[in-house]
């Protein structure tokens, strides 16, 4: 379906607004067939002046230094020595393999766009390797000169260009500018630009999760079923048990697995008594207190529920076990509208993209499934009502720390202000909140936001990097000596809440 409004969407606009989305019934046609609408495109992203102190440049007193590869043995140096050069080479196979594709699609230049664009991802899988200098971008879409300019305050303190290198500076910056590095490298080459390196492990991870999939779209439809006669203690089990499914959803992510299979084959309402002890911090209640608390008197007999903004991470299984959760949100009344945030390109292996959170849900519609088809139905008429919106903006694919989005994305900051509750999926949202720094682990979640708080907030998030905050004395000790690598091996989790003290 989103096919039918790319072409309008054409070159750097395409890649680079805020689009939002809706769903709309076409006209003229017998029988319902869902089409996106754009409903607003904003050119509203900044280039970041520099007057615009970003967190990289600012000399805070007690900020630890960032995660970075220069720390030999240390999980990033691990990550930028063998991670990233294994799904650049994964990512030049899937386009190798592809050649006769683009060449029964686009002919000759079909061809040489492959191996144009292999040959810039080799030379950048080189640079990595050798610990070349980072280099500025040269595509000249309309986040480019944002890249660059952060490329730049990451060169001004260290006074040469040489210093700001893959295995010598932040592993947040570097990782994510290897994702912005493959894109630019397709953008180069039209026609195969919109080419998506990483849909096939994507599709792969949603058909392969199928039995745990139609076990949760099951478990929805009785909770939905006999949502009018539940008792309160009722809902907030079912609540915990969805929320928890979407936290445990998050093990599912082909990036930390360098794109191996990672789907999703067990129940996942039946594993999570025993997942229990892995989470580490667990505010469920404070979540379920914020939702109760943000219902409004509204007409006779009803309340007016909160706006709740999920700011996706993976495809496949994990975005169902959100769709899933969203959809209980909307049904018990706690929520009466529900944004989903995702990626303006392919990022991170399997983030979610625009066309990625419709093929979910047009395939969730044509399952060979009761409930499973019935829910991909539901979903898509909360997209055509307007309970449910898509939206994506260029800060998202950025490497900044969160603490930055007032002052750099203020358009992305008021955005966010307007929700009731805000959940931060996964791994790499974590890392941005905390600014991915050696944090002590006992220092507080509030602190390490270091004053970000569009709105009450929490994280749901398997530990698959070394920052970890907030926890109790001596906890992070225990689990070093019982399992070293509990902060990589994403056994772990947190459901971690913060109330920006304008909110309480």
């Amino acid at each position: 379906m989103l096919s039918l409004i790319q072409p309008a969407l054409s070159g750097d606009i395409h890649r680079n607004t805020n689009v939002s989305l809706r769903v709309q019934a076409s006209s003229g046609a017998s029988d319902f067939v869902p089409v996106l609408e754009i409903v607003s495109i904003k050119f509203e992203f900044e280039q970041c002046p520099t007057a615009k102190m970003m967190a990289a440049d600012q000399s805070v007193h007690g900020v630890p230094p960032s995660l970075s590869a220069k720390v030999v043995g240390s999980f990033a140096y691990l990550t930028v020595r063998d991670r990233l050069p294994t799904i650049l080479t994964k990512v030049i196979d899937t386009i190798h393999r592809n050649k006769n594709k683009f060449f029964e699609e686009y002919g000759e230049e079909g061809i040489v766009a492959e191996k144009q664009t292999i040959s810039l991802l080799s030379k950048m899988r080189n640079e990595l390797q050798t610990d070349k200098p980072v280099l500025a971008l040269t595509d000249g879409l309309q986040d480019t000169e944002s890249w660059n300019q952060y490329l730049k305050r990451h060169q001004r303190p260290q006074g040469d260009q040489e210093s700001v290198s893959w295995f010598k500076s932040p592993w947040l910056y570097v990782e994510c500018y290897m994702y912005r590095r493959i894109q630019e490298a397709l953008w180069l080459n039209p026609p195969i630009s919109d080419y998506d390196v990483f849909n096939e492990s994507k599709t792969q991870s949603f058909f392969e999760s199928q039995q745990a999939v139609m076990t949760l779209c099951t478990y929805l439809e009785d909770v939905n079923k006999n949502m009018e006669d539940l008792a309160k203690n009722q809902l907030v089990e079912h609540f915990n048990k969805l929320l928890q499914v979407s936290l445990w959803g998050n093990k599912c992510d082909l990036s930390i697995s360098a794109g191996q299979d990672n789907s999703q084959k067990i129940s996942p309402i039946d594993s999570l008594n025993s997942l229990k002890p892995f989470i580490l911090v667990d505010d469920s209640n404070m979540v379920w207190s914020t939702l109760t608390s943000t219902q409004r008197p509204g007409p006779p007999g009803k309340a007016t529920a909160a706006r709740v903004d999920i700011i996706l991470d993976n495809a496949g299984f994990e975005l169902v076990t959100d769709l899933v959760f969203a959809d209980f949100l909307v049904s018990s009344g706690l929520v009466r509208e529900v944004h989903f945030h995702g990626k303006s390109f392919p990022w991170f292996v399997s983030d979610v993209t625009a066309k990625d959170f419709q093929w979910t849900i047009r395939q969730t519609m044509a399952a060979n499934h009761k409930w499973m088809s019935k829910s991909g139905v539901q979903w898509q008429s909360y997209l055509k009502e307007g309970v449910w919106s898509y939206h994506d903006h260029p800060f998202w694919t950025q490497p900044h720390e969160f603490c930055d989005m007032a002052a750099d994305a203020p358009d992305l900051y008021a955005a966010l202000q307007g929700a009731d509750l805000l959940l931060f999926k996964g791994d790499l949202n974590y890392r941005k909140l905390t600014g991915d720094r050696d944090w002590d682990h006992t220092v507080g979640f509030d602190t390490a936001l270091r004053g970000f708080g569009p709105a009450p907030l929490c994280s749901l998030r398997t530990l698959k990097a070394n920052v970890q905050v907030g926890l109790q004395p001596g906890q992070a000790e225990k689990l070093t000596s019982q399992d070293p690598d509990w902060m990589t091996s994403g056994k772990y989790a947190v459901i971690q809440f913060y109330c920006p003290a304008s909110e309480q």
